[in-house]
């Protein structure tokens, strides 16, 4: 399978990379804006692949870019949900009309499927209730949500329009080894890297948000089995299918690591859904239970992996 990893020098994508190695018939191009983001991956595993550098922008060259690929997944966003709010105009440019391009580049190719890795939590909003499903309301109260909505609905249209196949993955907060711990993304990769060093952790709010957190390597299999089996639905949830508040993720960080935490709680924000966790039974009846890793030994996987990375 000849397959295209946009944004593959991220958190996902380097994971996904790793994982798609496995399966040795595959034919790996991993596209990212910097060179420096496939650092971390071996010389076997770049020797085995290709490695390209490309913007996600309204001048890319798509059409070079998706040239004789069987898959594409896009893992691209230029954006945070906690800053998403600032610059709308510019971001739904960014995200909604570049990925349009894209497409139309993946229908110009005859590309069989394009995977979307959109948001679990952001595209449904508040007034979801949980757990949600698939079919819940989607009212989302950040621009990223919107824009993740809004791609979704593109992919719809244009297989409408072109027959162009499509998978919808919206994914609750993955953690885990790759995921840089600078805080802009990954509560418990971040906290985690935090205790390591002994340094304060910033809480926004009381720590009562409650959140579906999922490791990485469960996240990866469950990716992998949505977009490589047919099947008649199109958008699924990938999660735990539980939710835990931020408190008591700090506790077992705590536990796990025998460390005394540094706590700090800031004021409350906006963009902050109170509770958010997913129903996750629609992937399990088409492929079987998602493979759980408990947050304790997700936590001691993640600190060993960053320990070594990062010398601490």
């Amino acid at each position: 399978m000849r397959i295209l990893v946009l944004g593959g020098g991220g958190f996902i994508g380097t994971n996904l990379a790793k994982h798609l190695l496995l399966d040795k018939k595959n034919k790996i191009t991993l596209v990212d804006h910097k060179i420096s983001y496939f650092d971390i991956l071996t010389e076997v595993e770049k020797n085995r692949m290709q490695i390209r550098t490309s913007e996600f922008s309204v001048d890319t060259d798509f059409d070079f870019l998706v040239k004789n690929q069987d898959i594409v997944y896009h893992l691209v966003s230029t954006t945070i949900p906690a800053t998403s709010n600032q610059h709308i105009p510019q971001e739904i440019v960014a995200n909604v009309v570049v990925t349009a391009n894209l497409l139309e580049a993946c229908v110009r190719a005859s590309v069989k499927r394009v995977i979307f890795i959109s948001s679990g939590g952001t595209v449904y909003g508040k007034d979801a209730e949980s757990p949600i499903s698939e079919t819940s309301v989607t009212s989302p109260i950040t621009s990223y949500g919107l824009q993740k909505l809004t791609i979704e609905k593109l992919l719809y249209l244009y297989q409408y329009m072109y027959g162009l196949d499509y998978r919808v993955i919206r994914l609750a907060n993955p953690y885990g080894p790759y995921q840089r711990p600078n805080g802009v993304l990954g509560a418990i990769t971040t906290f985690t890297y935090k205790a390591i060093k002994n340094e304060p952790i910033e809480v926004y709010g009381d720590g009562s948000v409650i959140r579906d957190f999922i490791y990485i390597d469960d996240a990866i299999k469950a990716i992998i089995n949505i977009s490589d089996n047919e099947c008649g639905t199109k958008v699924f949830n990938v999660g735990s299918g539980t939710g835990t508040s931020i408190r008591t993720v700090l506790e077992i960080i705590s536990n796990s690591l025998n460390k005394n935490l540094k706590i700090s709680f800031l004021p409350g924000r906006k963009v902050d859904v109170p509770v958010n966790y997913l129903d996750v039974s629609e992937y399990e009846k088409n492929f079987g239970a998602i493979s759980v890793v408990p947050l304790s030994s997700g936590i001691k996987k993640t600190a060993k992996f960053l320990k070594n990375v990062h010398n601490i």
